[in-house]
């Protein structure tokens, strides 16, 4: 596990777009694996400043996001194909038809995550996968006591979960009570990953994954010290408890 602690926000998302233009220009028919929420949004904007300036080219770049709201069509403004289309796939020559986003409104599910997973698969695999954490730990939508092996399912969010996300909504009645996800088996099988933490809500998330090193499935990020490749990017407020 390599880690990379920098001072700033900017400077995490900096290098972590250091990161993907290298594996891009190195194989531009490369597969991300791409998240939402708010710590990748600067990463987004440094990935839409390097295309805009003639550095990368996405043309034939594939991209599967990890997870959906179940009950969110692509059109609502909280859906994470709208905040994709509208943060990154938009302002850069990425094909609509390479962008895989999970589908919020299947009416087969069994199905559907099977397909999902067989799209990745076939796909060749994810180069690369960007993640983010949550505050207990979850990483996608895979909640604290997710199965290591799990392939793409649906989940019940946690209480704490549906709070944290309330901040995205009118009101934390909005919230959908299920998402579709990458499983941790799915995630582990990417050739690389980039874990993002930011932020003083995260400190002791990082400083548990750092410093007590106990692989536990009550705490799924700490799954990804068996991964044979992780880049964990950092900033300051993110040491607080280091």
């Amino acid at each position: 596990m390599e880690i990379l602690r920098n001072k700033s926000y900017e400077e995490v998302s900096k290098e972590a777009a250091k990161i993907i233009t290298k594996v891009i220009q190195e194989n531009p028919k490369a597969i991300l694996g791409l998240a939402t929420g708010s710590t990748p949004l600067g990463l987004y904007n440094e990935l839409i400043k390097e295309f805009n300036e003639g550095i990368l080219d996405f043309s034939e770049v594939r991209t599967f996001n990890l997870d959906e709201y179940i009950g969110l069509t692509p059109e609502h403004e909280q859906s994470y194909r709208f905040f994709m289309e509208n943060n990154l796939f938009k302002h850069i020559n990425l094909k609509i038809e390479n962008c895989q986003v999970p589908s919020g409104v299947e009416v087969d599910y069994d199905k559907y995550c099977d397909e999902y997973e067989k799209m990745i698969d076939a796909a060749g695999g994810m180069d690369l996968l960007i993640l983010g954490v949550g505050e207990n730990g979850h990483i996608a939508f895979n909640e604290p006591n997710t199965r290591l092996g799990s392939a793409t399912h649906i989940i019940d969010l946690t209480e704490d979960t549906i709070k944290v996300n309330s901040r995205f909504f009118r009101s934390e009645v909005e919230v959908p009570r299920q998402a579709i996800t990458m499983g941790m088996g799915t995630i582990m099988k990417a050739k690389k990953i980039v874990l993002l933490l930011t932020g003083k809500n995260k400190s002791h998330v990082l400083n548990r994954l750092l410093n007590e090193k106990f692989i536990t499935a009550e705490f799924p990020v700490s799954f990804l010290m068996m991964h044979r490749d992780v880049t964990v990017i950092f900033d300051e407020e993110a040491c607080g408890e280091i």
